[in-house]
């Protein structure tokens, strides 16, 4: 195959990262938006500069996107662009719907999917996707459910009488959780992109380039600047009632759990540790305070989204093999 593959790789690459950006900025500016602790353009500025920030610091999250899940010897182009296009697809689907789903889990699936249309199952790495991927799935959110309803619990327990102060702290909760998403999310487009220029053979070894960090790093954070507001209604408002001090506990959860996944190589969503830690500090109110119909969707949307992205790449697989064959 030709230069222009692997061109688009790297093209669409940068478009899920930028999708990533400005499909998963709900997930960062929603709680500080919620509580009016900041209005929207101040909100997506500070989360575009620590997002930015994050981006550009490597950890082992691109390392587990790039030889964790599938055998890099057997990763060819058209498979890696199957992935990166059923994953761009998925992004766009379910942020036309207002669906907060993961960006995270949409390339993983798009990437397992392409792989078992190209090679089979035997081509995965099936220990990585599952104990990199599958059970820091389901324990990620749950964690930043019990961490936040703790926390939560610990500060009406305090009952803090100037809580004004959490205005204050919240802004620097919100910095983290933008710099903890530039760091776990844009890793993964960093390792696509590496994927795909191995399997052209275009660099030799999994370090990620120079210039695949700068380019994902800018574009993250110009998908973040452009803003996901149809998700920010979701997470922001039809989950819990947020006040500043809501808004603190949930922020400080989610990126702390992120920061912690970041530095073990999983690609965690944050749209879902982010989700879990609003559900947990409403539910530190009583079940009352929580509006379950909407968690289940968010429930919905964590389930279908690697099978589905999955299904779409496998498509996908099939209809550029036959063009390119």
């Amino acid at each position: 195959m030709g230069i222009e593959v692997i061109i688009l790789i790297v093209v669409l690459g940068l478009v899920f990262d930028y999708s990533n950006g400005f499909h998963d900025a709900a997930n960062v500016v929603a709680t500080s938006i919620a509580t009016k602790v900041v209005t929207p353009v101040v909100a997506i500025g500070i989360t575009t500069l620590f997002n930015f920030i994050g981006a550009t610091q490597v950890s082992g999250v691109a390392q587990t996107i790039t030889t964790g899940l599938v055998d890099t010897a057997d990763a060819t182009q058209p498979m890696v662009l199957a992935a990166v296009i059923g994953a761009i697809f998925w992004n766009f689907l379910t942020w036309y719907f207002g669906i907060p789903s993961s960006s995270s889990y949409a390339l993983v699936g798009g990437l397992v999917g392409a792989a078992l249309v190209h090679g089979g199952s035997a081509i995965v790495i099936w220990k990585g996707v599952i104990f990199k991927v599958i059970i820091p799935m389901v324990l990620s959110p749950l964690i930043g459910f019990a961490v936040a309803f703790l926390l939560m619990h610990v500060l009406l327990k305090l009952k803090t009488k100037d809580r004004k102060i959490f205005k204050h702290l919240q802004l620097f909760t919100a910095s983290c959780l933008a710099l903890a998403h530039g760091l776990n999310d844009a890793q993964k487009s960093m390792g696509i992109i590496t994927l795909g220029l191995l399997a052209a053979g275009v660099i030799t070894t999994s370090q990620i380039p120079l210039w695949v960090i700068g380019s994902c790093a800018v574009m993250m954070a110009l998908g973040t600047a452009t803003g996901g507001f149809r998700i920010i209604r979701t997470l922001g408002y039809e989950i819990t009632e947020l006040k500043p001090i809501q808004g603190f506990a949930s922020e400080i959860s989610a990126s702390s759990v992120i920061l912690v996944a970041s530095f073990l190589g999983m690609p965690i969503s944050s749209t879902h540790m982010i989700a879990g830690s609003i559900t947990g500090v409403g539910s530190a109110h009583g079940s009352k305070a929580v509006k379950w119909a909407t968690a289940k969707k968010l429930v919905l949307a964590w389930v279908l989204t690697m099978p589905g992205a999955a299904l779409v790449s496998g498509l996908f697989s099939h209809i550029i093999v036959t063009i390119f064959s």
